[in-house]
């Protein structure tokens, strides 16, 4: 910049200002939202992606006593939708959003309902959504098999 004015990343002194990330902090963020754990208190798996996860009347209720991501957890499943879509709306890791909703599940907060891993697993079911998938016009209004 001219004059010799700091440019919008950088302080008066030259250093980089707030909008550079600091050291290894995104790394080490999952880490603390799940104290460490890579998995949920139950002894059970993991919930897998396409769990269907909604926000109890009791999760409703104590929403604003719940901390940071509890909250926006319970927040966004005022309607019904999968770990995965979740994840990606509030930003989190996968796996955090795993622990974090099988924690809700087990105060109440949350009720949960993994699909039938039959109907999941059916090769039926994964030619109908890639069909589906493929009728969908693109951007120039082309179907995606139309070359």
């Amino acid at each position: 910049m001219a004059g010799g004015e700091p440019g919008p990343d950088k302080t008066a002194d030259g250093a980089r200002g707030p909008s550079e990330p600091a050291g290894r902090a995104p790394a080490i963020r999952p880490f603390l939202l799940t104290a460490g754990r890579v998995a949920g208190g139950g002894a059970g798996p993991s919930l897998p992606v396409e769990t269907q996860v909604v926000a109890t009347s009791s999760g409703l209720s104590v929403l604003d006593s719940l901390a940071f991501e509890q909250r926006d957890i319970v927040a966004a499943c005022r309607r019904p939708q999968s770990i995965a879509e979740l994840a990606a709306r509030l930003h989190l890791h996968l796996n955090v959003v795993r622990v974090l909703a099988e924690d809700l599940r087990t105060a109440g907060h949350l009720a949960v309902h993994v699909p039938n891993a039959r109907t999941t697993h059916d090769i039926s079911v994964l030619r109908r959504v890639i069909d589906g998938l493929r009728a969908v016009p693109d951007s120039r209004d082309r179907l995606r098999d139309s070359g």
